[in-house]
């Protein structure tokens, strides 16, 4: 166990012109990380709570340690509680801004210092509730630079369902989705959803696009202690073991 926890993390602070300057970010860096390399890379919103509830450097290092699956870098990207909903929310005032630094900021920001792979296929949004929400529109957004997303009972309403149905197909794009089936009153900023009954509403709306979706309902509720659980499955959909 003892090297599981020896994690590589690097902290670095983002200069924008879009959000609140400078933004913080934390960068894992697997087992055996050598710059002369190249690696697949997780985005994580909330990435703060990625590293510490989620455990994400833990369960990486386990994976590429116990399973081999391929090395990957995760950044974690930091948010300010006090204006989490208006960057992330699709209506909030602060969306547009937030995506624009994701896109022109930071993504260049990471790819300048590390040796990470710059196609679509080798980049993976992650986010929980609302931060899967902005990871998708990311996705829809940017289908040039984002083709893969890891949602966490993503906060996919009224808006995000009128996003898909705007696309013609969605046969790039991959997800793999996960919600709680205790989620059928989840308050929030915005009022309290039945978060099952969107996200079989947002499933429903990929796969009508030709989305390449994995779907999955678990016993729990709105919280880390079921995302944690699942993060290990939802990466090895995105990094699979070599086969023997």
């Amino acid at each position: 166990m003892s090297d599981y926890v020896k994690r590589t993390i690097r902290k670095e602070e983002v200069p924008s012109i879009h959000v609140d300057t400078p933004r913080s970010v934390k960068v894992y860096l697997p087992p055996g990380y050598n710059e002369l390399l190249s690696y697949p890379v997780v985005y994580c919103q909330d990435g703060n709570d990625f590293f510490t509830m989620g455990r994400i450097a833990t369960i990486a290092n386990q994976l590429i340690l116990e399973e081999g699956i391929d090395p990957f870098l995760i950044v974690g990207v930091s948010v300010d509680r006090s204006k989490r909903t208006s960057e992330y929310s699709p209506i909030g005032s602060r969306n547009a801004a937030y995506k624009r630094f994701f896109t022109e900021e930071l993504i260049p920001f990471i790819e300048d210092r590390y040796p990470v792979r710059s196609e679509p296929h080798s980049r993976v949004l992650a986010g929980d509730s609302l931060g899967g929400t902005v990871a998708l529109h990311l996705a829809l957004e940017h289908p040039d630079l984002f083709t893969q997303v890891l949602a966490l009972s993503g906060a996919f309403f009224q808006t995000t369902l009128d996003e898909i149905d705007r696309q013609v197909s969605l046969n790039w794009l991959r997800i793999w989705m996960v919600v709680g089936l205790d989620e059928t009153a989840v308050e929030t900023h915005m009022g309290t959803f039945d978060f099952v009954q969107w996200n079989r509403s947002a499933k429903d709306a990929l796969l009508s696009k030709q989305t390449d979706l994995t779907y999955r309902e678990k016993l729990g509720n709105h919280v880390w202690g079921l995302w944690q659980k699942e993060l290990p499955d939802a990466l090895r959909h995105f990094f699979p073991a070599p086969r023997l």
